[in-house]
């Protein structure tokens, strides 16, 4: 993971425009709001990125720890977010400190393609600690292995013409065809998973999860998975 941490907290040009990047946010959010089920609700936002629009999250419940691991940007959160009493940003280390069962729901949204498997069972294994034993972990964006690059340029497409970015979009993706991110991509790599793959993973890390009918973001050619702690049932004799 440690290759597109130093991607993303690098200048880099993964969005087409500044309407697809500001879109891009405000859909997530839009997303996530609709996973709170409580204004009181601790919210946790793994490896957030920019999180734009995460003031509108903070809205819909009690406090929003966004947590990100590019020092770059975390720089940047604290700053754009510090007049904002209910957002904390934290490194990941720092999730390692805070108390346990102290979360009502945690988002992990396009991230786990970016992470090997062990350092999503890492991950997965520090937001179970954190998880009341009602919370809900609600992971977005997983990529299947039977969808390629074809796919994820469609849905871009058509996200740019529903929005009025598609000349950008053309443009942006012609760049990104040259761009360290396309390398990066080539040369590392992405994770994808099958939708048993992913509920095994979880059920692994101690989770039972399903799949949700919609995927968070603008393309539905990805999962996001429900996922709740998982709890011994005595045997019956």
């Amino acid at each position: 993971m440690d290759d597109w941490i130093d991607y993303y907290d690098s200048t880099h040009t993964i969005y087409a425009s500044k309407l697809h990047r500001d879109l891009h946010f405000q859909l997530i959010a839009r997303d996530i709001i609709g996973y709170i089920s409580s204004p009181d609700a601790v919210v946790l936002d793994y490896a957030c990125g920019e999180a734009l629009s995460a003031a509108k999250v903070a809205e819909a419940c009690g406090k929003l720890y966004l947590a990100e691991p590019a020092p770059g940007v975390r720089g940047r959160l604290i700053a754009r977010f510090a007049p904002n009493a209910k957002i904390r940003v934290r490194s990941l280390d720092d999730l390692r400190k805070m108390d346990e069962k102290s979360v009502d729901l945690a988002i992990m949204n396009s991230v786990a393609q970016y992470m090997t498997s062990a350092e999503l069972d890492s991950a997965l294994a520090v937001i179970r600690r954190l998880l009341r034993p009602s919370g809900r972990l609600v992971l977005g964006d997983i990529l299947r292995p039977e969808v390629g690059m074809f796919r994820d340029v469609l849905a871009l497409l058509k996200f740019a013409a529903t929005h009025g970015f598609l000349k950008d979009a053309l443009y942006g993706l012609a760049s990104t065809a040259l761009s360290d991110y396309r390398q990066l991509r080539t040369r590392v790599g992405l994770q994808r998973y099958g939708e048993s793959e992913m509920i095994q993973k979880l059920a692994a890390a101690g989770f039972t999860a399903s799949r949700a009918h919609v995927n968070i973001g603008h393309n539905p050619w990805r999962m996001t998975f429900v996922a709740r702690h998982a709890f011994d049932r005595p045997q019956v004799t």
